[in-house]
């Protein structure tokens, strides 16, 4: 995930420190994100120095801790216009721990696994979309809302991606899946014969 550049985004609006970036990220991108670790954040922000992509400058307070505060730099800019004229590729590919999941039930040829499996993950993916209607609606931000309609599709397409499964796997009574227990190099291909009769031959 690419936080880096949207720090730099922030930062490209004028200096800043870290938990201002810290709210002023988790305000842009919306509640479906999640909160901002500010751990990870200054981890982000020491990199960003350490590649000249931001400067940061230390500032006395009265009674505070010194306060550090980061501007972007030339090179941040450059990196940042790059970034923005780039596709952005799926940032874990099609890996899914669901797709896994799916293929463990499957293999076992089990219905009754395939079926707990599945109505598990329409139960939680339903719940997670009543969740993101109802932040939709209270958001007052353009931007959030979009996003939170675009986390909508993703989840509604999870949802068709189980009632796939269900139809391929589940429609004929579960005679499919016993076709599926099989090595997952052969698959039920007939073992060769073994011992004396092998030999005959």
């Amino acid at each position: 995930m690419a936080i880096q550049h949207a720090v730099l985004a922030l930062l490209a609006r004028g200096p800043s420190y870290g938990y201002e970036l810290k709210g002023a990220f988790e305000a842009a991108v919306g509640p479906q994100w999640g909160p901002l670790n500010i751990g990870h954040l200054y981890q982000i922000l020491d990199r960003l120095s350490r590649d000249d992509l931001v400067v940061a400058e230390r500032h006395a307070q009265p009674v505070k801790p010194d306060r550090v505060v980061y501007e972007i730099t030339e090179a941040g800019r450059a990196e940042l216009d790059r970034w923005l004229a780039e596709p952005s590729p799926r940032s874990g590919g099609f890996r899914d721990d669901f797709f896994l999941k799916i293929t463990a039930a499957a293999r076992s040829g089990e219905a009754a696994t395939v079926r707990t499996v599945l109505t598990n993950q329409r139960g939680h993916l339903m719940r997670e979309l009543r969740n993101l209607d109802g932040l939709r609606r209270r958001t007052g931000d353009p931007v959030v809302g979009l996003l939170l309609a675009a986390a909508s599709r993703h989840v509604e397409a999870d949802l068709a991606f189980v009632d796939d499964a269900e139809a391929v796997l589940l429609a004929d009574g579960g005679a499919l899946l016993a076709t599926l227990t099989g090595s997952p190099s052969t698959g039920n291909a007939p073992r060769p014969a073994s011992g004396p009769a092998q030999a005959a031959g």
